[in-house]
């Protein structure tokens, strides 16, 4: 069974954008992003929200020279399906990829239930429905140095879960990597 995976740049007052929907904050060295890069390579199916979507397509027709890291990315997440959840997107710009107009857990599930490769979920919205519903096995938060006082929360206000600390690491850019699972 695989497994579904939120991995999320925060700031350490627990935002993904702040106020005007700026996230330019979160930038990652690119140790950071070698790491996020790593972290992919299981990835078989992404699940976004529109937005998260919108965001991620760059990488669609990302320059090939920009740096190592920033190519093997591109590959990485180019070679990955993706489903796209949302009721106003009227269609899709990039390969390997459907539209859904409705979260839907059970098929959800059937897709864990079956894939031959994790599952991640983009999008604080979406995520929030995921975790709200049970199906996140994994979280990867990358905390970043930053107090943003406001805007898109990375977490679901309304949902209570109990997690273990699975992993840490610091980064010399002074951005901290958590992964925690739902405690049994």
């Amino acid at each position: 069974m695989a497994r579904l995976i939120y991995a999320v740049n925060m700031s350490l007052d627990g935002y993904i954008a702040d106020r005007d929907g700026n996230f330019d904050w979160g930038e990652p060295s690119l140790a950071v992003h070698q790491f996020f890069n790593d972290l992919l390579r299981s990835v078989g199916t992404h699940l976004y929200g529109r937005r998260m979507y919108e965001t991620m397509t760059y990488w669609e027709t990302a320059p090939t020279d920009a740096s190592p890291v920033h190519d093997d990315f591109a590959e990485v997440w180019r070679d990955a399906d993706k489903v796209v959840y949302s009721t106003t997107l009227e269609g899709v710009s990039s390969a390997r990829t459907r539209l859904e107009r409705h979260f839907d857990v059970a098929a959800v599930r059937t897709m864990k239930a079956v894939a031959h490769r994790d599952l991640m979920i983009g999008g604080a919205g979406l995520a929030a429905e995921a975790i709200r519903a049970g199906l996140v096995d994994d979280y990867h938060v990358m905390v970043v140095p930053v107090i943003v006082g406001g805007g898109t929360r990375a977490l679901p206000e309304d949902a209570r879960l109990d997690l273990d600390l699975v992993q840490e690491r610091r980064f010399d850019s002074g951005m901290v990597h958590l992964h925690y699972r739902p405690r049994s």
